[in-house]
């Protein structure tokens, strides 16, 4: 199987190679791109491969630009770190989607999924570009994070750029913002809402009760029961303990 793999993360593509590897599957890696500007001149210039990992975000921009430039119509198996509802908008020639980090028996079932659909059709249907989900689809992904966020102390409401909060925190049923000059005010949203307004790149939910900027973390050490304690500045009153669940997408984040 001829493979093209579309990931800017040089840890990413290493550990893809490596469960590719331990699937025990004939398999060739014709190139790794790590940019939209690359993978459309390679795409214009070579046969379409058999298939196509591409990771949504790349180093230069959204990679579903590249089908903008290019008609291609090799399945493709995401790689992402974002939301599976951003995924399963988009049928057409996707196989699967595999969120970062990638699990090695989810990686096997998407390989078992294309094979069962080469033999229920062989040829592509239709080539990428001509998919009327695709607008949609950049649309939902290119949308802007906060840049400000209203915050109440007492009876006054003030605007503060996003990046001057160091992390927001949940405290009986109300949400805070602890800025970096150490003062704190309350936020009219939950911590659900704000993960889909903040950017991921810069801030990520550590606990149920915490969401961070990455500045703000100051210190990170492995804890009881393969946890990881989080030391954030401003100091928080409470622990941040991430769990060992998530201890791996956590690490992830950070070395983004």
């Amino acid at each position: 199987m001829k493979i093209l793999i579309i990931e800017d993360e040089p840890f990413a593509r290493a550990e893809l190679i490596r469960l590719l590897k331990a699937t025990g599957r004939d398999f060739e890696i014709l190139e790794q791109i790590d940019t939209v500007e690359d993978s459309i001149e390679w795409l214009s210039s070579h046969p379409e491969p058999e298939l196509v990992f591409l990771d949504i975000q790349l180093a230069d921009g959204i990679s579903f630009d590249i089908f903008k430039k290019v008609n291609i119509s090799s399945p493709v198996i995401f790689t992402t770190a974002y939301d599976e509802y951003a995924i399963r908008a988009f049928q057409l020639n996707s196989i699967d989607y595999l969120l970062k980090p990638v699990n090695p028996e989810a990686l096997v079932s998407a390989l078992n999924k294309l094979d069962r659909i080469r033999i229920a059709a062989p040829e592509p249907v239709q080539s990428w570009r001509e998919n009327p989900q695709l607008e949609n689809l950049l649309k939902m992904l290119s949308k802007e994070f906060k840049s400000r966020i209203l915050l109440k102390t007492g009876d006054q409401i003030r605007s503060v750029q996003i990046e001057e909060i160091a992390y927001f925190y949940a405290e009986d049923d109300v949400v805070f913002a602890m800025q970096k000059n150490k003062s704190r005010a309350i936020v009219d949203y939950t911590l659900n809402q704000l993960e889909t307004m903040l950017d991921p790149g810069r801030f990520h939910r550590l606990t149920r009760s915490c969401i961070a900027q990455i500045s703000s973390i100051k210190k990170v050490s492995k804890y009881f029961n393969s946890r990881l304690l989080v030391e954030l500045d401003p100091p928080s009153e409470e622990k941040v303990l991430v769990s060992r669940v998530n201890v791996k997408e956590v690490l992830r984040w950070m070395g983004e």
